[in-house]
């Protein structure tokens, strides 16, 4: 009887930190489109207008390697589904956050071209490329082990644990380029760093810290259901 009810108690506190991360990535999302229309010009990757290729780069690595990512992780463990179509949906969202990487380092090129500015010379950069490319390896691993070909069951059960250290480490590392690139953005905005927009970017980097915490907790709480 106290091991049920411990049960459900768990169950429920999962399931709010569970609505809680949902909530935090739709606002952190909001914000961050707030900003880049209402203050920074809006997006558009072919524009002829650098600042608008640029700003096409922290919507696609947000919505991507963050918000995606966040929701695939959270989807194979609080998804009610079987376990097959948990692991395609995971797998499934991880890839489409590649594919928005992509997408997003491209814009960030692009703009430093047109700009005639240095590739990766910040701490930003270093730490972005480096968790975008662990990301792809994170995937590519997880899906010969456990989608095809598979590994043994003995291999999986080895590899499960980093696997999944991996993931919340990748979204930490994914979470600290965010906030490094917003204070840089603000760094480069100098003088015009006041203001409403200066509160909207804090904000922002606020809502995009609490939504990763509360995946992280949404997934630690997960394993007592």
């Amino acid at each position: 009887m106290d091991t049920n009810t411990g049960r459900v108690v768990i169950r429920r506190s999962n399931s709010g930190l569970t609505v809680g991360a949902h909530l935090f990535g739709i606002l952190s999302l909001i914000l961050l489109l707030f900003w880049l229309l209402h203050y920074r010009g809006g997006l558009e990757l072919d524009s002829d207008i650098s600042e608008r290729i640029f700003n096409v780069h922290p919507f696609m690595m947000f919505f991507g390697l963050i918000f995606i990512s966040g929701e695939g992780m959270m989807a194979y463990k609080t998804l009610a589904a079987d376990k097959p179509i948990q692991k395609f949906i995971h797998m499934l969202l991880f890839l489409i956050a590649i594919c928005m990487g992509i997408v997003g380092i491209n814009a960030v090129l692009k703009y430093h071209k047109k700009e005639n500015i240095e590739d990766f010379h910040s701490l930003h950069s270093w730490v972005g490329i480096a968790t975008f490319s662990l990301f792809i390896l994170q995937w590519l691993v997880g899906f010969v082990l456990f989608m095809f070909p598979k590994g043994s069951p003995m291999t999986r059960a080895r590899a499960l644990p980093w696997h999944i250290c991996g993931g919340r480490a990748l979204l930490y590392m994914a979470i600290c380029t965010a906030l490094t690139g917003l204070m840089e953005k603000a760094t480069f905005l100098g003088d015009k760093y006041y203001g409403n927009e200066a509160r909207t970017i804090n904000f922002t980097g606020l809502s995009i810290l609490l939504f990763g915490i509360f995946v992280d907790l949404s997934l630690v709480f997960a394993r007592y259901v």
